[in-house]
């Protein structure tokens, strides 16, 4: 990490902690609304929101569908109380000009505020072939396909240089989402998320190329700040949501204002899935 992110990030998270009163516990559950899910936080009683505009360090998203916003509450789960939560409203991706250490400023934001497991959303193609238009899938593993990393340049700080990604996506989260959406009657696959850089969507043969790579799903998101969350140490945990099947799989043509606005039907499904997740303990023990 360079000095002058570090130094970004210090003075970030002391104008974070003023906003959200010195002293006062910040949550430890981190959510990040990927395109068009941003809706999801309006479920979030009583939330207080602070534009990323008024981080140092976090810059407005450009991105269609972002809302470039954190938001803190409680998310209302199945345990009947509150459980406190904080969502970036919004992410950076490279196709937007952001280096990978820039795209992953939010995420190391949140673990330098306290977030010790983060949920990480997206919208997605879906290339599984059980995987249909509307449904979520549990991420389980990833593809960094992107031939850059978060962790690139000088030695990134006390955190190890080589971290280990074996189990990148932590089980037991994983299962908790599981669990919430069997309650819920709600389908939830489990699968590879394979990372590209964009902005373009992918050819039919580069979609070939993902399944038999071993993809579910593939984004243009989700992987650095993966990287960075277990750089930090966070546990980690993705829903990817389909909003159109890749290239050569379903008909017709893609574009982002459908997957924005599938996204958005989605919204209520998310808020559901993620309020049932609230309730389990792996989501409220420290």
């Amino acid at each position: 990490m360079k000095a002058e992110t570090a130094a970004r990030l210090r003075e970030a998270e002391g104008s974070v902690r003023r906003w959200w009163g010195e002293g006062r516990p910040f949550p430890e559950i981190g959510i990040v609304l990927g395109s068009g899910l941003a809706g999801a936080a309006d479920a979030v009683p009583d939330a207080r929101s602070l534009p990323y505009a008024e981080i140092p360090g976090l810059r407005e998203c450009s991105a269609p569908g972002h809302r470039s916003r954190l938001v803190a509450g409680k998310l209302s789960g199945g345990s009947g109380t509150g459980l406190p939560v904080a969502m970036l409203l919004g992410r950076h991706h490279l196709y937007e000009g952001w280096t990978p250490e820039e795209a992953v400023f939010g995420v190391r934001l949140l673990g330098t505020l306290g977030v010790r497991r983060l949920v990480l959303t997206a919208a997605v193609g879906a290339i599984h072939p059980e995987l249909r238009v509307g449904d979520f899938l549990r991420i389980e593993d990833h593809l960094n396909l992107t031939g850059a990393s978060p962790l690139e340049g000088p030695e990134p700080g006390p955190e190890p240089r080589f971290p280990d990604m074996t189990r990148a996506w932590d089980e037991e989260l994983g299962a908790a989402l599981t669990r919430a959406a069997g309650r819920l009657g709600m389908p939830l696959l489990s699968g590879v998320y394979a990372g590209v850089r964009g902005p373009q969507f992918e050819t039919p043969a580069e979609v070939r190329m993902l399944r038999t790579l071993g993809a579910d799903v593939v984004g243009m998101s989700v992987v650095h700040e993966a990287i960075a969350a277990r750089h930090l140490g966070i546990r980690l945990a993705g829903l990817a949501f389909a909003s159109n099947l890749a290239a050569g799989i379903g008909d017709g043509p893609l574009d982002a204002a459908h997957v924005n606005e599938a996204a958005a039907q989605a919204v209520p499904d998310l808020v559901r899935l993620l309020g049932a997740a609230a309730g389990e303990p792996e989501f409220r023990d420290a």
